[in-house]
């Protein structure tokens, strides 16, 4: 009988163990499967850093960031210039008409 009871606490010990064993196993599954996604999304920031990095070198090609700089400058001065020009013919436009309508009552 004694060997009986020995061997129910061994078994119970073992399966104790087992189960120990399995929390483990499916513990470090958990993580892997994190690892897995954390890679996953590090590999899609990698390719969108190539494409940046390509892009950039395809820009570089077409003009320099001081050339792009002296570019968009000279946009901005050409808006004001237009501004100013269509505001004077506006002007213009309105002494001409106020001018025709002075003459048309005399």
């Amino acid at each position: 009988m004694s060997d009986a009871n020995g061997w129910e606490t061994y078994s119970k010990l073992v399966l104790q163990q087992l189960e120990t064993m399995s929390n483990g196993i499916e513990s470090l599954r958990t993580e892997l499967q994190d690892v897995k996604g954390q890679l996953t999304e590090l590999k899609a920031k990698e390719d969108r850093v190539q494409d940046l990095k390509a892009w950039k070198e395809k820009m570089d090609d077409v003009a320099s960031p001081p050339q792009i700089k002296a570019a968009l400058t000279e946009i901005e001065e050409l808006k004001e210039f237009k501004t100013k020009s269509v505001t004077m013919f506006m002007v213009i436009q309105a002494l001409m008409a106020s001018a025709l309508a002075l003459t048309n009552m005399f």
